[in-house]
């Protein structure tokens, strides 16, 4: 289970769905000669009542005893340890093909796809999305309509993507003609953060109209980014929201965090954004 708000994370059956809404299984052989497949029905480990060896009906009400902590912790230890090992391996299939990858997080609405469109439609990068989200498969098909390769993950009710999720996405990329990989998270501003999919850098989004006091509510998010984008600044004469404050309270954080504000609509901005993917890439 997700050890910030309790979803499943190994209980559920997620699909994957391209633009053109197959769903399958997939197989394929790494460089050591192992070869296996990806269904991704993960095993629950917790007590499932739906998919018991019997059926029992609750005549009373009565209470169920209390979970045990100490295993619990046990069972999200070993759920975590297994998805670093898995990032671990994303990151140096990636490093492989000399690929910058970026975790985008923020939540629903912020921009994130916005945002990925303008930088597609730039095209100063070669650039492939593994997009993830409850339902549907409309953020792939608008990647794909401005002009880059994307696979969409519908994860069901989990409300982040893990390592296992991503890399059965990088292999649905054309990896040896990307220079960016960016993995556009489920949109959420707490359980991704705990996550690490196999990105290089994590860049989480914060729009104008959310309100700049989200840096201080929802610590651990930014204090795992390594830049903060505040978005939709053509709408800064409208809200209450101060570029100061998130500067201020999102190096209380994390001194070295970067931040950019930009305007993916308008173009204000978006220059450091590109300059700022341009540097990051030639350290790759």
């Amino acid at each position: 289970m997700c050890k910030d708000c309790g979803c499943s994370i190994k209980g559920h059956t997620h699909s994957h769905q391209h633009s053109d809404d197959k769903t399958h299984a997939h197989t394929h052989t790494h460089a050591d000669g192992t070869t296996h497949t990806h269904s991704h029905e993960h095993a629950n480990e917790s007590c499932n009542h739906e998919s018991s060896s019997h059926e029992h009906t609750h005549e009373n009400e009565h209470a169920h005893p209390a979970l045990n902590e100490s295993k619990t912790i046990e069972v999200i230890t070993k759920i975590l340890s297994q998805n670093d090992k898995e990032a671990q391996h994303n990151r140096a299939h990636l490093d492989e093909n000399g690929i910058l990858c970026i975790n985008l997080m923020s939540s629903p609405g912020s921009g994130k796809t916005t945002l990925l469109e303008a930088t597609i439609k730039a095209d100063k990068f070669k650039i492939g999305v593994v997009e993830g989200d409850l339902e549907t498969n409309k953020d792939a098909d608008r990647i794909v309509q401005a002009g880059a390769p994307a696979h969409q993950i519908t994860t069901g009710q989990a409300c982040h993507l893990d390592a296992f999720m991503v890399h059965e996405g990088l292999h649905h990329l054309p990896l040896e003609k990307l220079d960016i990989v960016f993995i556009e998270n489920v949109g959420n501003l707490v359980c991704p953060a705990s996550y690490d999919v196999g990105s290089h850098l994590n860049i989480v989004l914060l729009s104008v109209p959310e309100g700049s006091d989200k840096v201080a509510k929802y610590p651990v998010m930014f204090r795992a980014a390594d830049l903060i984008v505040i978005t939709k600044t053509s709408l800064l004469p409208h809200f209450d929201f101060s570029v100061e404050d998130v500067i201020k309270e999102a190096r209380k954080l994390n001194p070295k965090v970067d931040v950019i504000a930009l305007d993916s609509k308008t173009g204000e901005g978006v220059e450091k954004w590109f300059k700022y993917l341009e540097f990051k890439k030639e350290l790759r």
